[in-house]
């Protein structure tokens, strides 16, 4: 059976969420998530979109955009999931398929307010919903460039946000405040009904949930490409958002 052909229309914002193969941590790494910035660069040199919000956790990642030509879409996603998943796959020398299957996508107008102040308050409260941090700073979000009204270098501010006030001071003071009264509701675990009873008479446990690892890197080899480029991508993005640049800096190198 053909997929169902998305719903694609001008002056809409689309929540794209993607996810590694698996749902396995493949994104904990800094080095893929510095290549996941320049990708980004590079598909806004080829292809003409708005990006409003962008949030790398650890094995998924939320983005916001709005495509100049909304059928154009698809294309935008192949080209990226296609250049990333390479990058990825050569710098962890594995292969096979990195993204897991079809990306999720879900749409609005530009004209509703509400649903995209809360779609951006969603992707923007991923890490502190996940556990590992206290306020809405991020080092791999763009809240960072709402907040303080920085210039990240990929990413620019929703029609939403821009409408919340006289002036960008007060629209940055109402997004920091309606942010601030967010209380994320605990996700339900997923139960798998299928072979329970299965591995129960066979004596097989059954593996304890995957837990979020934050930002802490795994101990894989160091990948030798770094690249000037890259990096001043990396570079401009974090500065931008980083709850303490000078710190966050550092660690990027």
């Amino acid at each position: 059976m053909s997929r169902p052909k998305r719903e694609l229309q001008s002056n809409f914002s689309y929540h794209i969420t993607m996810r590694c193969n698996n749902r396995e941590f493949r994104l904990t790494r800094l080095e893929c998530r510095k290549v996941l910035l320049y990708a980004i660069a590079k598909l806004k040199e080829k292809y003409s979109l708005k990006l409003y919000a962008i949030c790398i956790m650890s094995n998924h990642i939320h983005y916001l955009m709005e495509p100049a030509i909304a059928e154009e879409l698809p294309k935008i996603m192949h080209w990226l999931n296609w250049y990333t998943a390479m990058c990825f796959n050569r710098m962890l020398n594995r292969t096979g398929h990195f993204w897991e299957k079809r990306y999720h996508c879900t749409g609005f107008a530009n004209s509703d307010q509400q649903r995209a102040l809360n779609t951006l308050r969603y992707i923007h409260a991923n890490p502190k919903a996940a556990g590992f941090q206290r306020g809405f700073f991020y080092d791999f979000s763009n809240y960072g460039s709402y907040e303080r009204l920085t210039d990240d270098g990929l990413t620019e501010w929703h029609p939403a946000f821009l409408a919340l006030g006289k002036s960008l001071q007060e629209c940055a003071d109402r997004y920091k405040g309606f942010c601030e009264k967010y209380r994320p509701k605990p996700k339900p675990e997923i139960k798998r009904s299928w072979g329970s009873k299965l591995l129960s008479g066979l004596g097989i446990a059954r593996g304890s949930p995957k837990k979020c690892k934050g930002q802490i890197g795994l101990p894989w080899d160091s990948w030798e490409a770094e690249n000037a480029e890259i990096l001043a991508v990396a570079l401009k993005f974090v500065g931008a958002n980083a709850l303490n640049p000078k710190i966050a800096l550092m660690m990027l190198g």
